[in-house]
């Protein structure tokens, strides 16, 4: 803890405690050469508390037996995100040679298309000109000034998106294009957007548990982080000025990462929204709970069958994947809270559960195990317990009407009679179990 920090060569906007657990830790594990310096969201709280530790936290890696502590030290700077003039002056640095990215599925503030959504009022602020606000226009700013220096740079995106590197170079290109088209044009030429799929639990800090870190690291530490021992990371695209070496931490590079993406976006995150509403609906408050639940369980495997058959790719290792993710999600010391998981339930169940139904009705299956996943967010939007949505506003304007809900998340299902229909079921069913 008292050696000197690593010069910044990653320039990461997010500073949650999902980029502490995944790629910070990754990133600390493989080098002390390569510093991250570290932008927050729209509140600059994490910034400031960890800058006052030097960027240095406690990692507890929480087992179901025993925990593991560790110091993390590869954040060397800690900035509050409205900062855009550090930003700017961290990325245009030719010493910097990639951006990161973890600002959840709703921050990008795009359509399906990778469109800004000129319908959300920060992104129509940040085309309106400026200082941006979004983390998209942020960046875009900041590559601009790249651009003078003339270095390329690649842009590493870590949020479950399916193709999340093209995705993000399309909303790119779209905000440059309006600033500039030369800086368009110049990004499409120097800017390489890399594609990953990212996984590790990493729930929200309890009391108690910064108390744990208190024991464990020997030191007081106001900004720990709480994350379960398994660690994923799978990487597709280009690092035209060189990148840590990852992979000896067991990350992994490879020429096609779509069933990769898709294998932990419909299996992990799909049963995590899932119970995300089933568990609040049958009276659970985390994923350890509601998992022993057989009414959960039993809706949890029910909906596995049915994106294991979108799947279908016997290189993924399916039965041992979903195997590990029943013992991980019974974890009885990791409090993952289903609120949490909750927030924004629109745009994940559209990335999460939305393929795997489509998929499912148009092979002539009644998609069973996905319309209980939206059953039960429906359920917790009409008994006022969904919690807070980026698409709150369409869903009040729904009233709570079925066929209304069910367009917010995809407009063709919203058109499928038989359906709609399976929705009504499982909601009569989820009634009659909860009651």
């Amino acid at each position: 803890m008292g050696s000197s920090p690593a010069p910044v060569r990653i320039a990461h906007l997010g500073l949650g405690a999902f980029h502490r657990s995944h790629q910070a830790w990754y990133t600390d594990a493989v080098t002390d050469e390569w510093g991250i310096a570290a932008f927050s969201g729209r509140r600059s709280t994490a910034a400031d508390v960890l800058a006052g530790q030097g960027g240095l936290y406690t990692l507890i890696e929480r087992g179901a037996d025993s925990d593991r502590a560790s110091v993390v030290a590869s954040i060397v700077e800690a900035t509050d995100g409205s900062r855009v003039d550090r930003l700017v002056e961290v990325v245009a640095a030719e010493t910097t040679a990639l951006v990161t990215l973890t600002i959840t599925e709703a921050g990008y503030r795009l359509t399906s298309d990778g469109r800004p959504d000129e319908t959300d009022p920060i992104m129509a602020a940040d085309l309106a000109g400026g200082v941006p606000i979004s983390a998209l226009g942020r960046l875009t700013v900041a590559l601009e000034a790249r651009r003078r220096t003339g270095a390329p740079i690649a842009v590493v995106p870590c949020d479950n998106l399916p193709s999340n590197g093209p995705f993000l170079r399309s909303g790119v290109l779209a905000i440059a294009t309006r600033r500039d088209p030369r800086l368009a044009e110049w990004i499409e030429t120097n800017v390489s957007f890399v594609s990953t799929s990212v996984d590790r639990i990493t729930p929200r800090l309890t009391e108690d548990e910064r108390a744990v870190a208190g024991r464990l690291g020997g030191w007081l530490d106001a900004a720990p982080v709480v994350t379960e021992p398994f660690t994923d990371w799978i990487l597709s695209g280009e690092f035209p000025l060189g990148r840590p070496r990852w992979e000896d931490a067991g990350a992994r590079f490879v020429d096609r990462i779509d069933a990769f993406e898709h294998r932990k976006l419909w299996l992990l995150n799909g049963a995590h929204s899932l119970l995300a509403s089933l568990g609040v609906v049958r009276g659970f408050a985390v994923v350890a709970e509601a998992i022993v639940d057989p009414v959960c369980r039993a809706s949890v495997l029910e909906f596995w069958r049915e994106a294991r058959r979108a799947l279908d790719d016997e290189t993924l290792g399916l039965d041992e994947y979903c195997t590990a993710l029943l013992g991980r999600f019974e974890n009885p010391r990791i409090r993952h809270e289903l609120a949490q998981i909750a927030t924004d339930a629109a745009a994940k169940l559209r990335l999460r559960v939305v393929p795997t139904a489509r998929a499912e009705r148009e092979a002539g299956r009644d998609a069973a195990g996905c319309a209980t996943a939206v059953a039960a967010w429906i359920a917790t939007v009409r008994a006022g317990r969904s919690g807070a949505d980026s698409a709150s506003d369409a869903i009040a304007a729904s009233e709570g009407d079925l066929r209304a809900l069910v367009a917010i998340l995809d407009s063709d299902l919203a058109a499928d009679r038989a359906f709609l229909d399976t929705i009504t079921n499982a909601l009569t069913n989820l009634q009659k179990e909860s009651s």
